[in-house]
């Protein structure tokens, strides 16, 4: 008898996610690779390239290739400090950082709507548990 995982569940809710993030973002002119990306630097203002790129567990290339479109498309700055740079949003940059942190909220209300309260601390409890001792990226 086949049995589903939560591996299984794991990539049914992250495609889940990652559809209904993209058409939430795409009002503001953001991407899902972008995501985290304006979340880090909303949560961590002033913080360098290479502390966000360690933070998120990203190669260096990419993530220099990210911060490079989010500051041409008007997301967030660099301010130069001595041979380093420190990223902020921009105005633009924190309507964005609102719209990215409040989809989490969004979604699970949205997927998780035929759970009762009980149930759902529940849930969020066992993933807690099960996600000990995995780093959080933001």
């Amino acid at each position: 008898m086949y049995h589903k995982t939560l591996s299984y569940y794991s990539t049914i809710f992250y495609r889940s996610f990652a559809a209904f993030t993209g058409e939430q973002l795409q009002a503001v002119g953001l991407n899902f690779g972008l995501l985290f990306f304006v979340i880090y630097v909303g949560k961590h203002p002033g913080c360098s390239p290479s502390e966000l790129t360690k933070a998120l567990y990203l190669d260096w290339g990419y993530s220099q290739r990210s911060l490079n479109k989010l500051a041409a498309d008007g997301f967030l700055s660099r301010e130069k400090h001595g041979r380093s740079y420190t990223l902020t949003l921009t105005d633009r940059g924190q309507q964005a950082f609102v719209v990215s942190h409040q989809v989490f909220f969004t979604w699970d209300d949205t997927r998780l709507a035929n759970l009762n309260d009980t149930e759902k601390g529940q849930l969020l409890a066992l993933l807690q548990k099960a996600a000990e001792g995995m780093p959080e990226h933001v």
